[in-house]
């Protein structure tokens, strides 16, 4: 258990995506990422708060925004000006709704040319995720063709969920994304959020991981948790107290 927890923990996204987000609960958010047990992966916040935690955060972890959020509606230039915004604030990881409801609505093209775009204004070295929102998604065909579009658009990762929907991550939905990855583009990373709380949960999503992509390809450049509250869990099992400051309470 210790070393799965040890696993997890370097491959945590610590997130908060909530409206009552403020510059001191991402201080504190921006306080946990390094922890007595080593930093996680990244950190993921709102646009308006990536220049504050730049000037805070350990190099040695990413920080991430969120774009086309939560919904995945917005216009193509709306998103195409809060990526470039946010990487003048110092972002390296963006986010990036996929328009799944325009994808299930039959307009597959247009959903494709959103990722594309998004990519286009990423430069070498940011990593663009894309959040396909499987729970509304819903059916096995839908995730797997959404999915495939999304890695033929220029993915580099491929993310269950906003946490804002009913239904976020599910194994059933890790499994297809993670089947198309192994046939198309290994390269591709893969992160589950959306309700992945305790180190059970970790867990079974590494173990589905190891399964398709063998047990050495889950790293942080190809498989991340977006979670707020599984960092607690961690550290616990890791026999490290939680930290004291009261985390933000993101969805995923």
């Amino acid at each position: 258990m210790t070393e799965t927890a040890a696993r997890a923990l370097a491959l945590l996204d610590l997130t908060s995506l909530n409206d009552t987000d403020t510059d001191a609960t991402i201080r504190a958010l921006c306080g946990k990422a390094v922890t007595p047990a080593g930093p996680v992966a990244a950190i993921c916040l709102y646009g308006p708060f990536v220049g504050l935690a730049n000037g805070l955060l350990d190099q040695r972890i990413g920080l991430a925004t969120v774009v086309n959020f939560p919904d995945g509606t917005q216009e193509r230039k709306t998103i195409e000006a809060d990526i470039k915004a946010a990487l003048v604030a110092g972002a390296d990881e963006i986010d990036l709704v996929f328009p799944w409801q325009a994808f299930l609505s039959g307009k597959r093209t247009f959903a494709r040319d959103i990722v594309a775009a998004a990519r286009a204004v990423c430069p070498t070295g940011v990593i663009l995720k894309v959040i396909l929102e499987t729970g509304a998604l819903a059916s096995p065909t839908a995730i797997r063709e959404a999915s495939e579009a999304a890695i033929l658009s220029g993915a580099d990762f491929l993310k269950t969920s906003t946490g804002k929907t009913a239904v976020g991550a599910t194994l059933d939905a890790a499994r297809i994304m993670l089947s198309v990855i192994h046939d198309m583009d290994p390269d591709v990373g893969f992160k589950a959020s959306g309700g992945v709380r305790t180190l059970a949960d970790a867990r079974a999503y590494l173990a589905v991981a190891d399964e398709i992509m063998g047990p050495a390809w889950a790293t942080p450049e190809t498989f991340r948790f977006g979670a707020s509250s599984l960092l607690d869990d961690l550290l616990r099992t890791l026999g490290h107290s939680a930290p004291t400051a009261e985390p933000s309470r993101a969805s995923y």
